[in-house]
């Protein structure tokens, strides 16, 4: 049971005894009913509390959604502690739950970094970029991609140094990658073998995504592509950030920073 699924409940429960007190004082007077104060007090609680539940009922389930970011596979773009706000409805307007879409908006598009239900685990939400979308012919050989025969533009641009949770070090090469009008961060270790693939058509409405730090990312070159009912939203905003590698504390340059 998520999230998701308490709101709901805690929605249906206060808005029941809501119903219930509004049909009570229809058939007879508010002084004339027996009620206790355990009850009054209940009433008192669901009316004070149905309404904020609502609101965030539908802003979480429609409009936005904070996420937490838990490792390091979205870095350099996403850091581990970032907090960011995923639009809801930028893929389509769904049904909270049952996540059956009722409204289509727009699909993903290259470049974009989504969130969506692990195909594997419904309960996990995963969070990567956009590589192939549906009819691609998605090739990744020597550390680079190539879609429908033409290679992502990869180019250098400086050397980092990464603390695991272990207190190991590795060594690692940011290079700028080009995903469609996307300009964004990756991450290379060259220390490590490249996992090249054969070559792979995306299916008709199903995607194929990836981490920013290549050799340090669990994604589709492992488990297959995300089908359209597992998508969650698009990653726009970092609201708030939590410095874990540098020993704790706000982040402060972090925060406001748009996801690219």
């Amino acid at each position: 049971m998520d999230f998701a699924f308490w709101l709901f409940a805690a929605l249906v429960i206060t808005g029941g005894v809501i119903l219930w007190d509004r049909l009570s004082l229809a058939t007879t007077s508010e002084t004339d009913r027996p009620v206790s104060k355990v009850v009054t007090i209940v009433i008192e609680y669901a009316r004070a509390f149905f309404p904020v539940i609502l609101v965030v009922f539908v802003l979480r389930s429609f409009i936005v959604e904070p996420f937490r970011i838990p490792s390091g596979s979205m870095l350099p773009s996403l850091y581990i502690g970032d907090f960011i706000l995923v639009s809801k409805f930028s893929y389509g307007i769904r049904l909270p739950l049952i996540n059956q879409k009722i409204v289509s908006i727009a699909t993903p598009e290259r470049g974009d970094v989504m969130v969506f239900r692990y195909p594997h685990d419904q309960k996990t939400n995963f969070i990567k970029r956009v590589v192939g979308v549906p009819g691609d012919i998605i090739d990744y050989r020597g550390k680079q991609i190539w879609i429908n025969g033409a290679a992502v533009p990869l180019e250098s641009a400086k050397h980092h140094v990464l603390n695991d949770s272990g207190n190991r070090t590795t060594s690692v090469v940011e290079y700028q990658e080009q995903l469609g009008d996307k300009l964004h961060g990756v991450l290379l270790d060259e220390s490590r073998s490249s996992r090249d693939m054969l070559r792979i058509t995306v299916p008709e409405g199903q995607y194929f995504v990836m981490g920013d730090n290549r050799d340090h990312s669990n994604d589709s070159r492992f488990w297959g592509f995300v089908p359209d009912t597992n998508l969650v939203g698009r990653a726009f905003l970092v609201w708030f950030s939590w410095d874990t590698a540098g020993g704790g504390g706000v982040n402060w340059p972090r925060l406001g920073k748009t996801v690219e």
